[in-house]
């Protein structure tokens, strides 16, 4: 993809959604945090409810490690893998506590020493609560990077490389939310919602979908040449 195909995409993107968010809830840097721990296989809407029943509890690191994990888990259990998510958030508010003053650290090396953070999970931090310019690539945007030829990679790491280099300056803070809820709502995995798709004529999705009355009017069409064909047997 050339870089002006590419700039027409990220300035149409910006202006239907200038500012793009996180749709996880939160009010600090620590609720992120733990929103986005406990988002991992799962969707944002199914944390949003357990950490509506739980931040009005303990939404500090000092509140959430005076619960352990026996105490934690009633708020989370809905949420899967909740047990090893439980352990890991209370480690974390544990090791902000001693480490950090029980401030979330704005620096990459630090998030990630965090239990149950990795990569992914400290660009979202780095980027939503720091406004700094990374990419939290996840299997949306690399599904939408490689399905568009945005920035296309073998895995999420090579996918982020790339977006870094290719995304121009002035769209890197939002780059990643913009191609995250792309791929949530249009550029979906099983069929793209391509007609109303706002970059559908930037994209390189070659098999683009149809819009539903042109695919339904094809069969149609199918069956009519069949009959007269039957007929003329």
């Amino acid at each position: 993809m050339n870089p002006d195909r590419r700039y027409q995409i990220f300035a149409r993107l910006r202006a239907a959604n200038p500012t793009p968010t996180t749709e996880l809830e939160y009010r600090t840097p620590f609720e992120l945090l733990v929103a986005v721990i406990l988002s991992a296989q799962s969707t944002d809407k199914g944390v949003n409810i357990a950490t509506r029943r739980l931040f009005p509890a303990a939404s500090t690191p000092a509140a959430i490690a005076a619960l352990g994990v026996d105490g934690l888990v009633p708020y989370i259990k809905s949420i899967g893998l909740y047990q090893t998510k439980a352990k890991n958030i209370i480690a974390t508010s544990r090791m902000l506590l001693e480490q950090h003053g029980g401030e979330v650290p704005d620096h990459r090396e630090a998030l990630e020493a965090l239990a149950g953070v990795g990569r992914k999970t400290a660009n979202v931090i780095l980027n939503v609560a720091f406004n700094q310019p990374t990419m939290a690539v996840d299997t949306h945007i690399f599904r939408v990077a490689n399905r568009t030829r945005i920035a296309p990679g073998k895995n999420e790491l090579e996918v982020e490389q790339k977006l870094l280099k290719v995304v121009p300056d002035e769209f890197k803070l939002h780059a990643h939310h913009w191609l995250i809820l792309l791929g949530r709502y249009v550029c979906k995995a099983r069929t793209p919602e391509c007609p109303r798709c706002p970059i559908v004529d930037l994209c390189e999705f070659r098999p683009k979908t149809k819009a539903a009355s042109e695919a339904a009017a094809k069969p149609a069409v199918t069956r009519r040449r069949s009959a007269r064909a039957a007929g003329g047997r």
